[in-house]
């Protein structure tokens, strides 16, 4: 599985992340976005995302990077979160369009048990199909 039960939960509780996409001459873009998780992928949705910056980036780069945080403490300063790297597509579900992206690449900061609790080293795991 490409998120640990923590990370999971994690996800699971959040609202709202962010998706960074580029186009295919490499501008970037970054937008907060409403997402789920399902079968080890994140998926973003929303109106109109045809007619949106980061689904016609999708559709000319197909790879993407999604992030969720939080502040758990601002006092002591305690960050956590994830971030996710992989290929996306866009895929049509329940009559609307949903960019999925399929983790290749998995951060996360201060979530998983045994971990050092500091902000860094953050946990990275790479998966290969």
């Amino acid at each position: 599985m490409f998120f640990t039960d923590a990370e999971h939960a994690f996800l699971s509780q959040q609202r709202l992340g962010r998706i960074a996409t580029a186009s295919a001459d490499g501008e970037p873009d970054v937008a907060p976005v409403g997402y789920r998780v399902a079968d080890g992928t994140v998926r973003i949705g929303g109106m109109a995302m045809t007619k949106t910056r980061k689904y016609h980036n999708v559709q000319a780069n197909a790879r993407a990077a999604f992030v969720v945080d939080d502040l758990e403490s601002v006092d002591p300063w305690r960050p956590r979160g994830v971030k996710v790297a992989g290929p996306a597509e866009l895929t049509g579900e329940e009559g609307n369009e949903v960019i999925v992206i399929h983790p290749e690449t998995v951060w996360s900061w201060r979530l998983n048990e045994g971990r050092d609790k500091a902000f860094g080293p953050i946990e990275k795991r790479t998966f290969n199909d």
